[in-house]
């Protein structure tokens, strides 16, 4: 037997305009954001209207009549990685007070990926994309993006990176060099000399930043640069367990010290040091970069170089909303965390 057809059409704002007994024009100012005001009594009917009829707004239709729809577009690398979940949730909880909707696309660490995701949205007409990772160095990319971000800007719409400064758009930018700088005089004075650097891709801004302010960091202590080995490698969890397995394998004194360029990796390179049967802090002092809120879960406590990534996320809504004559660079400062995983600090 056939199942029936009980679908029905969605109620349109005629459809509530006629509920309530009002104009067209009343019920779309009510439910579209108009500025202009709308007599209490006639926007109540037409707000229990709508809900009696279940209406939903047509994004589209906005589009078309403003130029914009009230989404807001996020473009992270990988969502599975908490340092992006926590930005991205720093912006969901901006937007939905702004009352904006955030979408959210993921790159999959692909610039290619991410250009393509951005001309995507723009087809969308959000009224902001907010890109969030690491640049590469890679020219060509580079100007297919920026290309891509400036004409979404010139058909009204408004770019935040939360990302390395340097290109056209408002900025939130974490200070990699500076935190990774601190963290390693810090160590250099604790006494850890035979020090190691999982280094993630040689092409990735974010990589290359906290391993110059690491390296820059034991110089500035007395400990130069040669002193100092980095070791490339995706810039995951597994990527960090494979670099340890290399290190392990090379001939040669152990190092005391591995600095992993963000946490994820410095976990995956404690998972490695467990499975050589060596215990992270004991036999090598292990130290990441981010601190992520998974690492309240790490035994032990992984000593690190703490981001507001949440800030990061609402701050880049608030440059989104509030939209400058001139693109804003914002500097969020980086602080060392000691735990555990490094004993001589403590």
């Amino acid at each position: 037997m056939a199942r029936e057809d009980t679908r029905r059409p969605p109620a349109t704002l005629h459809d509530v305009a006629r509920e309530a007994g009002v104009s067209l024009a009343t019920a779309s100012r009510t439910l579209n954001g108009s500025t202009r005001k709308v007599n209490d009594e006639y926007r109540a009917r037409v707000l229990t209207a709508a809900e009696a009829l279940g209406y939903v707004p047509n994004l589209q239709a906005q589009a078309v009549a403003r130029g914009r729809t009230t989404t807001v577009g996020i473009i992270v690398a990988d969502i599975t990685d908490p340092y992006f979940s926590q930005i991205a949730g720093g912006i969901i909880t901006a937007t939905d007070a702004e009352g904006l909707v955030a979408t959210i696309g993921v790159s999959g660490r692909d610039p290619e990926r991410e250009v393509r995701l951005v001309s995507a949205l723009r087809a969308q007409r959000p009224s902001g994309i907010v890109l969030v990772g690491s640049r590469v160095a890679d020219a060509e990319l580079t100007s297919r993006l920026t290309s891509q971000l400036r004409d979404f800007e010139a058909e009204g719409g408004h770019v935040v990176l939360v990302s390395q400064a340097g290109l056209p758009f408002d900025t939130i930018a974490f200070d990699n060099i500076e935190g990774a700088g601190a963290l390693a005089r810090r160590l250099a004075d604790a006494g850890y000399r035979r020090a190691v650097v999982l280094a993630g891709p040689e092409e990735l801004l974010t990589s290359r930043e906290r391993t110059q302010g690491f390296i820059e960091g034991y110089a500035a202590a007395g400990h130069p640069s040669p002193s100092l080995e980095a070791v490339h490698s995706a810039f995951t969890r597994d990527g960090g367990y494979e670099a340890m397995g290399r290190l392990l394998d090379q001939d040669g004194e152990r190092p005391d010290l591995v600095f992993a360029v963000n946490d994820v990796m410095a976990v995956g390179a404690m998972a490695r040091l467990r499975d050589a049967g060596l215990e992270p802090g004991r036999d090598v002092a292990v130290a990441g970069f981010d601190d992520i809120e998974t690492l309240r879960d790490v035994s032990p406590g992984l000593t690190t170089v703490r981001l507001p990534l949440e800030q990061g996320g609402t701050t880049a809504v608030e440059l989104l909303v509030r939209r400058a004559a001139a693109p804003s660079l914002v500097r969020l400062p980086a602080e060392v965390v000691v735990r555990a995983s490094t004993p001589a600090l403590r």
